[in-house]
């Protein structure tokens, strides 16, 4: 995993600076949202800022375009790259205008109608957390972590007091997602209660993801390298909290994402229809578009740069 810069603003919540309403608004992944921001910064058309990123948390609603221009663009604020996507379908059905791209941090291939495009840009690394103190060691193996999601009782005992606290970030999440198929259980299942280990909520509220503030010292929790770096940098705000990243099959999280065994591209997903129109196609399509041009944000906000960047064949059915 690339280390992420130190001495880089902290990336802010919604679209900064002029224009106040952007071409291209988007909504969704906690994970991109900070390197999204940053990459909204510097990504322009003939000087003018044509990306924007609304945070996955804040108020309960955004307001995606101008009013004066467009009305109906005032929008309940969706909360990770399943709701992102979610919400870029009901504006593309609507045919409102209101989305034009959605963040995911998880690749969700699934019939779309109509049909979307995931554009890689970043590739993130996954681990667990755990606290200083915790009872789980700070390393383990991959067959480790499955047993523990799967509830095993000798890693985590037996009901009602689990003596591990299982943890997955909310509904919704790219990385909750991505680490169930890593772990080898299923949101099916998760929501049955197949496995009753684990919860997705901390005293009544949900787990947001790359929040580390939710670990005591009988917690574990999926969490995002790069959202990892880029907080311990000051890079963005930091949330960690006591969170120590865990080292997976002796792989260390600190390194190059090719050296680490749990890893993902991380996508803008975009119209399939406008793959070959601007701006869409100047700003996300192909290794030369505007945002694969800017590799050194990119590894700022604690990403490695995809080799399949601006890759436009990853499209729903």
């Amino acid at each position: 995993m690339l280390a992420a810069t130190v001495g880089v603003t902290v990336a802010a919540a919604e679209p900064s600076g002029t224009p106040a309403y952007r071409q291209l608004a988007g909504v969704g992944s906690d994970t991109t949202q900070d390197v999204m921001n940053g990459l909204s910064q510097v990504v322009t058309i003939n000087g003018t800022k044509v990306l924007g990123s609304y945070n996955a948390t804040g108020s309960a609603t955004i307001t995606t375009k101008d009013p004066a221009v467009n009305n109906k663009c005032a929008m309940a604020r969706p909360n990770g790259s399943g709701a992102g996507r979610t919400a870029l379908l009901n504006s593309l059905q609507a045919a409102d205008g209101c989305l034009d791209y959605a963040r995911s941090s998880s690749l969700s291939l699934g019939a779309a109608s109509p049909g979307l495009t995931y554009v890689p840009f970043g590739v993130d690394g996954v681990t667990y957390a755990v606290t200083p103190s915790s009872t789980l060691p700070r390393k383990l193996t991959l067959a480790d972590l499955k047993a523990i999601y799967h509830c095993d009782p000798a890693f985590v005992g037996t009901g009602p007091n689990f003596k591990i606290n299982v943890l997955l970030p909310q509904a919704g999440s790219g990385t909750r997602s991505f680490w169930q198929s890593q772990v080898g259980i299923t949101e099916a299942d998760v929501v049955a209660g197949v496995y009753p280990c684990i919860s997705d909520k901390k005293n009544g509220t949900p787990v947001q993801e790359h929040d580390g503030r939710v670990l005591d010292d009988k917690s574990i929790v999926p969490f995002s390298i790069a959202q990892y770096l880029a907080q311990s940098s000051q890079t963005v705000a930091d949330v960690r909290g006591r969170a120590l990243l865990g080292v997976i099959d002796n792989k260390t999280p600190t390194t190059l994402n090719s050296d680490f065994g749990i890893k993902r591209d991380v996508y803008n997903v975009i119209p399939t229809s406008k793959i070959g129109t601007a701006p869409w196609s100047t700003v996300f399509a192909g290794p030369n578009s505007l945002i694969c041009k800017e590799s050194g944000v990119i590894n700022t906000y604690g990403f490695a740069t995809s080799p399949n960047c601006g890759d436009t064949t990853k499209q729903t059915p």
